[in-house]
């Protein structure tokens, strides 16, 4: 009986970890696909990186919304928060970013992890990242709320508040609070900030954002490569 009992619980535990083992794998081509843009036409070096999930992969007007600032976008499909992580030595070391903007975590919640995974997860990346660039500036931009995943509401906020308070501990790592803006006097998501499939923002939704990154990259505009003059002031 106790062999039975270690042997199951020996099933357990060996599944538990399997099935929590995340397969970046499906991503593969994408990176492949930024290494290629990349031998292609070299990004510039120590321009601000926005990394992330499909949030940011759709972030088309980057360019024109930080117009003084070098940006590189690579925000990646329907990615979570450890998928970052797991690229970070091909998508964010080599380009020696001055600045980091990170956007994930409600493909994470939906696909089951928890507040506290997402927070991990950050935690993850900037540890990753800092072995390279011990000094780099990163700002996390809160999970938005959205008319698809209202279910994920409660989750969502638990997540943002565990992350919050966990950048406030860090040096030189950032939380940009869009969640606010983004909401009603219920407390429930604008409309009219999203396109039809209720995840993904149209323009007036991106402003909310730019909004909110705009000052923080000025705060380390210093550190930052900016397409202006030297007596320009930084935006």
């Amino acid at each position: 009986m106790k062999r039975l009992t270690i042997l199951l619980t020996f099933l357990v535990l060996s599944f538990g970890v399997h099935a929590k083992a995340p397969d970046h794998s499906q991503w593969e081509s994408d990176i492949q696909a930024f290494e290629a843009s990349d031998r292609a036409s070299p990004p510039p070096a120590h321009a601000v990186l926005f990394i992330g999930s499909s949030s940011i992969r759709f972030w088309k007007s980057l360019a024109s919304d930080f117009p003084n600032y070098r940006v590189i976008n690579r925000g990646f499909g329907g990615s979570d928060m450890d998928d970052a992580t797991a690229f970070a030595d091909r998508i964010v070391a080599p380009y020696k970013p001055a600045a980091i903007v990170v956007y994930a975590g409600d493909n994470d919640l939906q696909n089951g992890d928890t507040p506290e995974q997402v927070r991990d997860d950050f935690a993850a990346f900037v540890t990753k990242v800092r072995q390279g660039q011990p000094d780099v500036p990163i700002a996390f931009i809160s999970i938005k709320p959205s008319l698809a995943r209202v279910a994920l509401l409660p989750s969502i906020n638990m997540a943002n508040k565990l992350i919050s308070a966990w950048a406030m501990a860090q040096k030189n790592v950032a939380f940009l609070d869009v969640a606010p803006a983004m909401i009603d006097a219920q407390g429930q998501p604008k409309p009219d900030l999203f396109i039809g499939d209720g995840l993904h923002m149209n323009p007036k939704g991106y402003a909310l954002w730019v909004a909110q990154v705009r000052p923080w990259l000025a705060d380390h505009a210093t550190a930052a490569e900016v397409k202006q003059s030297p007596n320009t002031t930084p935006p």
